[in-house]
């Protein structure tokens, strides 16, 4: 008898459900003078409020590498993210090229982190 290859078929369907889960944190701020050196104006967190008008009494909620993000509003603009930087610690808030922002403008920074969950079921028929 000749020899022969045995092939062994299988067949799979797996279905994957993703909830993306985001955690969006608000703080605000009205821009006071005191804060502006030259051009660029620094923000302590504990000058922001949060989403509920609390004080901040720590640091602001930091955007999670490679899976969050920041957005920062002027006087309801977005900015361009080059124009401004959040230290690593959340300690402060720096915006560049900002001699041209009036005293009073409010300034709003979106923090947005996803948590994403996924669950696979594989069904093998043979």
């Amino acid at each position: 008898m000749a020899t022969k290859l045995f092939k062994l078929v299988i067949d799979a369907v797996t279905t994957t459900d993703t909830d993306i889960n985001p955690e969006i944190d608000k703080y605000f701020y009205e821009l006071r003078e005191d804060e502006r050196t030259a051009d660029t104006v620094t923000i302590p967190a504990t000058q922001f409020t949060d989403d509920t008008g609390n004080v901040m009494t720590g640091n602001l909620t930091t955007a999670t590498a490679d899976n969050g993000y920041y957005m920062l509003f002027i006087n309801g603009v977005l900015q361009q993210s080059s124009l401004y930087t959040v230290s690593g610690d959340g300690s402060q808030v720096v915006i560049t090229d900002a001699a041209t922002i009036p005293v009073g403008a409010p300034i709003t920074l979106v923090v947005t982190n996803f948590a994403p969950v996924s669950d696979s079921d594989t069904t093998v028929t043979t």
